[in-house]
């Protein structure tokens, strides 16, 4: 009995004392916040950005229409949900106006400002027409009951017509053909173009205005509402946006090509009083890394004024002074987007600058002409639609007016500190890239480096929102990508320096960025990866056979065969203006291509292609993944059904940065912080009750420990045109 009083006793000691361990423990967690429980960036937060675009401004400048796109996570394919909303200039009484289960975007103001028109399905399944509401409130009504729906549209200035573009449909026999399967396909023939109607809103009738073996784009109209100007090409093809021109044509029908030239011509756009035709234009032919210059044309035609000669940035769509007296314009300076402007009578700029810097974009000039709407986005803010007025030519305090993501500051999600930075190239050039530091970064402490080569080649890695770049701070990566010789925004000779260069110049920038960050105690020399996709792909596969300094390399939607590569791309003409053809230049198409040095390879090689990809054919992949299973390297490839050049469903996506993350920690001997991983690949719950792990992607000789991952496509670049769904991610 004593032995068990004693035993009781000692028993109740010890649990009061635990408890007292545990009080105290409880005190200090709630006194000092755990590493453990901070709010990290996650691959399923990438997917949960809600997007704003599409800025249209009310005539009596008191409103803005804009879409709002969100993540529907109750859809069985998770699909976004794409409404119109509106909100006044002060960012004051934002309301959505479209309701229903179909999307609605391409929002439009009437002249008289009392209606709306919008795109839209109203159905699933259905076609896309146009739709139009009152603004003070009431049902939508249908406008067109166009066949085979519409893609652009625009309205009428005098408000009584409607301008739309429609692919044309199949005749009665190639429908018939194709429901029986008797479809043969003979290539680069029977192309389904897409021509100019206009829709009459009194009469409801509709009226063909182009027609011939050419596609149209872009249609503008004139103030007046007699005519439009539009871009014309030879075909869909993505390789013939190449060779456009610009026409005019009346409402009778009557079309006319407004511009011998043998360059590209594009964008164009009227000045205020009907006089003047502006275009972006280049003299020299076919795909090139040519910047095109203003041009300036009397609208009855004739010889143009050729402006901004000496802009050695990119001009993009004119953007007219409502006094018709300057045009404005867009385009990448460095690692930010600018607003640019120029004096039409002096032809000096009046601004080189935008109100905030970043990445910005959709610019809207009122109607007044006193301020500007535009979407922005920085390395601390995703996306939002905001307002600047002007002063001289400068700007006021900007305004926001929306607030798509609330969350990531209310839940107060740790964000990696970003900036650019600058190193000099062995050739002695300056050399500029952005970091992101890992969350928590200590001067003086070494952290594993990720190296990140853009697509393009001639894009450019931005000073924006990358929630990618925000979930690797949080796992403790620093983050370099790098703008190498070959990129936008640094100038024609910048840009053009790569050609017939590839992974040799480039590669120069980006290795003497890795020694940069090394040599200022940033990076650990030792714990480093990299990964690209596109042609970030390309030099991926390059650098995996030119250095042993990484642990892992990952090349995504990669070229590593530029000889077959050229006749199985859809933009052949653009490889052609690097290299030339392999017909005639076969030796440096076979020395530049990844494929030949295979040999070389020493890292793990993590290769990863979607299926459908026709801008970077899946079969360069199978290709160096053949290469190297032959040669008994350490390779894992996976294919991503139903993904084109960019992966964009959104489990897809989420599974490839969640194995990024696995991938790199595993292989640097490191624990993942955002994501659960098992052996170096994500053991994760979707949140649907189904494990990513084992959906969703083909492994092709996938080893148990191997790992397969790829970039969020497209996330704050300014992209080339290897990126054809690449856009600047409004997160």
């Amino acid at each position: 009995m004593i032995i068990y009083r004693t035993f009781v006793v000692i028993a109740l000691t010890v649990i009061v004392s635990m408890l007292l361990v545990a009080q105290t423990t409880i005190a200090l967690q709630s006194e000092a916040p755990q590493e453990e429980n901070r709010r990290l960036m996650t691959a399923w937060d990438t997917q949960n950005f809600t997007t704003v675009g599409s800025p249209r401004i009310s005539p009596d400048d008191q409103w803005v229409l804009y879409t709002q796109s969100v993540r529907d996570w109750d859809d069985d394919e998770l699909d976004r949900a794409t409404r119109i909303w509106r909100v006044r200039t002060d960012g004051t009484d934002r309301r959505r106006l479209t309701f229903g289960e179909s999307d609605t975007g391409s929002p439009a103001w009437f002249p008289d400002g009392s209606k709306i028109a919008f795109a839209s399905g109203r159905a699933e399944g259905e076609e896309t027409q146009i739709f139009s509401m009152y603004v003070d409130g009431g049902e939508a009504w249908q406008v067109t009951e166009h066949e085979g729906g519409v893609s652009q549209f625009s309205i009428a200035p005098d408000g009584g017509k409607i301008l739309f573009t429609a692919r044309d449909p199949l005749s009665e026999e190639q429908a018939r053909r194709k429901k029986i399967h008797d479809d043969a396909e003979v290539v680069d023939k029977n192309f389904q173009m897409t021509h100019l109607w206009f829709f009459d809103i009194d009469s409801g009738e509709s009226k063909r205005l182009t027609s011939g073996d050419f596609t149209i784009s872009d249609p503008q109209w004139a103030p007046d509402s007699s005519k439009i100007a539009y871009v014309t090409r030879p075909t869909p093809k993505v390789d013939d946006s190449s060779w456009s021109d610009v026409w005019v044509v009346d409402l009778e029908g009557n079309a006319e090509l407004f511009f011998e030239n043998a360059g590209p011509d594009t964008s164009p756009r009227w000045s205020p009083d009907g006089n003047t035709l502006a275009m972006a234009s280049k003299p020299q032919p076919g795909n090139t890394q040519w910047y095109s210059k203003l041009h300036l044309f009397p609208a009855d035609g004739g010889e143009p004024i050729i402006m901004l000669d000496d802009f050695d940035l990119a001009f993009g769509q004119p953007i007219w002074a409502r006094d018709g007296r300057t045009i404005y314009w867009s385009t990448g300076q460095g690692t930010v987007t600018n607003l640019f402007g120029v004096d039409l009578d002096s032809g000096e700029l009046t601004i080189r600058r935008a109100p905030m810097r970043g990445a910005n974009g959709q610019w809207q000039l009122s109607h007044d002409g006193n301020f500007w709407v535009f979407s922005h986005s920085d390395p601390g803010r995703p996306g939002n639609l905001w307002v600047a007025t002007r002063e001289g030519d400068g700007f006021g305090p900007a305004v926001q007016l929306t607030d798509a993501n609330p969350w990531v500051e209310q839940e107060e999600v740790q964000l990696g500190r970003v900036e650019s930075v600058r190193w000099t190239n062995s050739d002695g050039g300056t050399i500029e890239g952005v970091l992101t530091y890992p969350i928590d970064f200590h001067e003086g402490t070494r952290y594993p480096l990720i190296v990140n080569p853009h697509g393009g080649p001639s894009g450019a890695s931005m000073e924006s929102f990358s929630s990618t770049n925000h979930m690797f701070a949080g796992n403790g990566f620093l983050v370099l990508q790098i703008n190498f010789r070959g990129s936008s925004n640094y100038g024609q000779e910048h840009l053009n320096a790569n050609q017939d260069n590839w992974g040799i110049r480039d590669y120069d920038d980006i290795m003497t960025g890795v020694d940069y960050v090394t040599e200022q105690g940033w990076a650990d020399p030792d714990r480093m990866v990299a990964y690209g996709w596109s042609y970030g792909g390309y030099m991926t596969f390059w650098m995996s056979t030119q250095t042993d300094r990484f642990k892992l390399i990952s090349p995504g939607a990669g070229l590593s065969n530029l000889y077959s590569m050229y006749s199985t791309t859809d933009i052949p003409a653009y490889l052609g203006w690097f290299f030339g053809t392999p017909w005639d230049n076969e030796d440096i198409y076979r020395q530049l291509s990844p494929i030949r040095h295979a040999n070389k390879v020493t890292a793990r090689i993590l290769i990863m292609h979607g299926a459908n990809d026709e801008r970077v054919p899946p079969e360069q992949a199978v290709e160096f993944y053949k290469a190297l299973t032959d040669l008994g390297k350490d390779v894992s490839f996976v294919r991503y059904p139903r993904q084109g050049h960019g992966i964009s469903e959104p489990r897809l996506a989420m599974d490839r940065l969640r194995r990024y993350v696995c991938a790199f920690t595993d292989v640097l001997g490191m624990e993942a912080t955002t994501e659960q991983c098992d052996g170096g690949v994500p053991m994760v719950d979707t949140g649907d009750g189904e494990n990513m792990d084992d959906k969703g992607m083909t492994e092709v000789g996938l080893p148990e420990s191997a790992v397969d991952i790829e970039l969020l496509h497209g996330e704050g670049l300014d992209c080339g045109i290897f990126e054809v769904n690449c856009y600047l991610k409004d997160e």
